[in-house]
């Protein structure tokens, strides 16, 4: 995953699933609602349906950041084919569960996650799966690392990291 300066933020270093998608973006309140009705916190607690969109910038207030400061996101677990018409569907039950994704972050990264449905999803029912996070300290990248060597592009990419990061201290 890159910065809009050619930075690498994290690399993918295990996938089970082989697919994740980046177009589709977040679900919205209308989504939600039009699908299956409106549920708030307020009256409904722990039952209610929350959107991808609103449940980041809830997390995003909490440092200060808007709407404004929203960038693309990384749909894990989800996979979006096209037809000819160039329509888009999602494949359901694309990870079976047990799948997993491996993150190494290769800078200081803010990451914010929601569990909330794609907004392509067409289930009967508002999507409630459970998911695991992991966090653990990653060995160093090395110079024979798969991710920085897979293409010329990542190998920029790392050097833009160590140039950022030229003169600090660990």
């Amino acid at each position: 995953m890159y910065s809009d300066m050619g930075r690498v933020f994290a690399s993918i270093i295990e996938d089970s699933v082989g697919w994740h998608e980046t177009v589709c973006g977040n679900s919205h309140a209308s989504h939600i609602e039009k699908r299956w009705g409106q549920r708030d916190y307020q009256n409904h607690r722990n039952d209610w349906m929350q959107n991808g969109t609103d449940a980041l910038l809830v997390e995003m207030a909490k440092y200060g950041l808007t709407q404004a400061d929203m960038t693309a996101n990384l749909n894990l677990f989800s996979k979006v084919a096209t037809d000819d018409l160039g329509n888009m569907v999602l494949v359901e039950n694309n990870s079976p569960a047990g799948s997993n994704v491996t993150l190494r972050f290769e800078m200081d990264t803010l990451v914010m996650l929601h569990t909330c449905p794609h907004p392509l999803t067409d289930a009967e029912s508002y999507p409630r799966k459970p998911v695991s996070i992991r966090l653990e300290k990653a060995a160093p990248v090395t110079e024979d690392d798969f991710c920085k060597n897979f293409r010329p592009e990542n190998q920029r990419a790392f050097q833009n990291n160590e140039l950022y990061y030229f003169g600090c201290e660990e």
